[in-house]
């Protein structure tokens, strides 16, 4: 038997990982990095990296097609408690695809499996916002309720293809041993959360709210009653508590360049780029700020393609030097060739970011044919 545990090297996904290899599955750990060392036995699972911002389909369809695969559950998932105002429109598309896009399309590549009539396990790790409003926490909210609605839906089309399998709500509030909210795994503490997730995704439920009857069946019947009221002192309890964090979440990246006869070296450079922050704005070059040279497609062509590129948010033109960028886009990070290090120009860049929070990433110049190549082999032709 295997299980699928994505999120699974972390929090209560450790923690449910560890429960069911003990129960005999070997767990495969879909995740952006690997499980602590130790916590697992290493013939216990196996670990694949997986980012739910860039969802693999073709890694999860061969998961999906395995038939000893048996146990889906997806733990991943982010949100901050901030007023709406503070959320960059980045952070917005990132929580809402992790949160809830990449899990329902998580869901529906296993769907075959999950509707069939033969037996499958499958809980998502929702919560108790997503059933009530959160002022605060609109957007975490937001994606959480769609996790919920979703499940909902589509746990009543399973009834009526007459299969026995149903998809785990898990829908918590807050709860220690997690690092949701900063802290260390605690795994301890998760221990029996992970063995009743378990055992509800065993007993087929469609809903699991942790402490409902001790706590949570009167706070829903409080929402119910009068959701305005119970969004007003939801929203004073979070402010008076101290847990409102309005400050900046979101990392932006800025490079430049001409990106002229764009080929995969361009490419690459936007991929790594990407990977090291929230949002990447990408300044192109017209024809004179690059050394004089002419280039062969005009500004406005190269800044389209470059902007149909999945790995960028925004295209600009470029400024003349990269600090006159920073002005108009405050950005946190700026990508360079590595070449550039220890020029006079990028020393000068240096001492000016030193006390705007700007990091300087040096990267070397990826694999792939460069323009000149392409230019010298038409001139050839």
């Amino acid at each position: 038997m295997k299980a699928v545990v994505v999120g699974g090297s972390n929090g209560i996904g450790l923690a449910i990982s560890r429960k069911i290899a003990k129960k005999g599955y070997h767990v495969i750990i879909l995740d952006k990095s690997e499980p602590a060392e130790g916590v697992l036995a290493s013939d216990e699972y196996d670990y694949q990296y997986c980012n739910l911002l860039d969802l693999d389909e073709e890694q999860i369809k061969v998961y999906a097609a395995d038939d000893e695969v048996t146990f889906l559950m997806i733990t991943a998932g982010f949100g901050r408690v901030a007023d709406f105002e503070y959320h960059h429109t980045a952070e917005i598309k990132n929580m809402m695809t992790v949160n809830a896009t990449s899990t329902i399309q998580l869901l529906r590549l296993f769907y075959d499996r999950i509707k069939s009539k033969n037996e499958f396990k499958c809980g998502v790790m929702g919560s108790i916002a997503g059933l009530m409003s959160s002022p605060a926490a609109t957007v975490y909210s937001a994606s959480k309720a769609a996790v919920c609605r979703f499940i909902e839906s589509v746990n009543i089309e399973l009834e009526v293809y007459g299969t026995k399998n149903r998809i785990l709500n898990v829908a918590p509030a807050s709860f220690k041993g997690s690092r949701f909210y900063g802290g260390q795994n605690q795994l301890d503490l998760l221990d029996s959360f992970a063995e009743d997730i378990i055992a509800h995704i065993y007993a087929c439920d469609e809903l699991f709210i942790p402490n409902y009857e001790e706590t949570f069946k009167a706070v829903l019947d409080r929402y119910y009653s009068d959701p305005h009221e119970y969004g007003l002192h939801s929203y004073t309890y979070k402010k008076d508590s101290g847990r409102l964090d309005n400050t900046k979440h979101v990392v932006i990246g800025y490079l430049s360049g001409t990106f002229d006869l764009f080929h995969v070296g361009h490419l690459n450079l936007l991929r790594r780029a990407k990977e090291q922050c929230d949002y990447l704005i990408v300044g192109v070059h017209d024809s004179g700020a690059w050394k004089g040279k002419e280039t062969f497609i005009p500004l406005e062509e190269r800044k389209e393609i470059v902007g149909a590129c999945k790995y960028v948010d925004k295209v600009v033109d470029s400024c003349r030097e990269d600090a006159d960028a920073w002005k108009l886009w405050h950005y946190d990070r700026l990508f360079v060739g590595s070449d550039y290090k220890g020029t006079e120009r990028f020393n000068r860049y240096e001492e000016y970011f030193k006390d705007k929070g700007v990091k300087i990433v040096y990267f070397p110049y990826t694999k792939g044919t460069s323009s000149t190549q392409i230019r010298e082999a038409m001139t050839k032709s």
